[in-house]
């Protein structure tokens, strides 16, 4: 029986195949151990541009409120008469930054935040000046009421002195107006004979009128424009320019005189006569004298003729 040959060159080909399968097998793990650390490095980076772009909107929105409160801080101010000159500067700055439009960086986002932080402590100051404005502003108006209450009542001593005045004036004006007393009228005849009323309308030739000027001690001497109006029945005023009428004003509207003398009013109990000529003959009936000066009535008397 003869020995089977062995061939020394197989075993040395099945090394070969085991050692570049187990090579391959290497290359195919690390590839693989590569691709998925590859694609956790994507997970992890997408993660983190998400986590900043967050972190930056966040800190845009920040900026945004910021930029209201800033408004309502200058404005607030501005009302309470403070400087808002670094305020101004801050929203300038902050309007700036709101319109900037990049990519969001880790640095960026540090620096904003930085900024942020900085208005947020601008504003903190803000607010404590305005309350110290506040209180001043109070104070100053505490002081500007007090100041007006004094002011008015100031005033209405003032307008009570001036009332008082006015009426203590008036009271004067109207103690100084002289007074007409003692009246007598009569008649006179073409012969010059006197007749006491009622008269007879073909007895009278003129009007005689005398009365007495009252003692005044208020009324200063002067001069006075004495004015004596007769009226008929009819309410109408005898009247003649030729024979020294005229017109005065009396509670504003003007007014009808028959007769006026100048004289000197010296406080002595003066006695005034007026003669009147009608030049024509009366009408029966009651009439009334009235004796005016200035602007008031001195004094009435009254006579009828039958």
């Amino acid at each position: 029986m003869s020995e089977a040959k062995v061939n020394p060159e197989v075993p040395k080909r099945n090394n070969k195949s085991a050692i570049l399968i187990a090579f391959l097998l290497v290359i195919i793990v690390i590839q693989a151990i590569k691709i998925y650390l590859d694609a956790q490095d994507k997970v992890e980076l997408r993660a983190e541009n998400e986590t900043t772009e967050q972190e930056l909107a966040s800190t845009m929105q920040r900026l945004t409120e910021i930029q209201k409160e800033l408004d309502t801080k200058i404005a607030e101010i501005q009302k309470l008469g403070g400087d808002i000159t670094e305020l101004q500067k801050a929203k300038e700055d902050v309007e700036k930054q709101l319109r900037i439009k990049t990519k969001a960086t880790g640095n960026l986002i540090a620096e904003l935040r930085s900024k942020v932080e900085g208005y947020e402590e601008l504003l903190k100051l803000k607010d404590e000046e305005i309350e110290k404005l506040k209180s001043v502003n109070k104070e100053l108006l505490t002081e500007n009421t007090d100041l007006k209450t004094e002011k008015n009542k100031l005033g209405d001593s003032i307008n009570k002195l001036e009332q008082k005045a006015s009426e203590l004036q008036s009271k004067v004006a109207i103690a100084s107006q002289l007074k007409a007393e003692n009246f007598k009228i009569v008649s006179l005849s073409e012969k010059n004979r006197e007749r006491e009323s009622p008269f007879r309308a073909r007895q009278i030739a003129k009007i005689k009128v005398e009365f007495t000027l009252a003692e005044n001690n208020v009324a200063p001497i002067e001069g006075k424009k004495i004015m004596i109006r007769i009226v008929d029945q009819n309410g109408q005023v005898l009247f003649d320019v030729n024979k020294g009428s005229g017109t005065f004003i009396f509670n504003g509207k003007e007014e009808f005189y028959t007769a006026a003398q100048e004289i000197l009013f010296d406080n002595s109990k003066q006695r005034l006569s007026f003669l009147y000529d009608k030049g024509s003959d009366y009408a029966e009936g009651s009439y009334i004298l009235e004796v005016y000066t200035d602007d008031y009535l001195m004094g009435k008397g009254a006579f009828e003729v039958k």
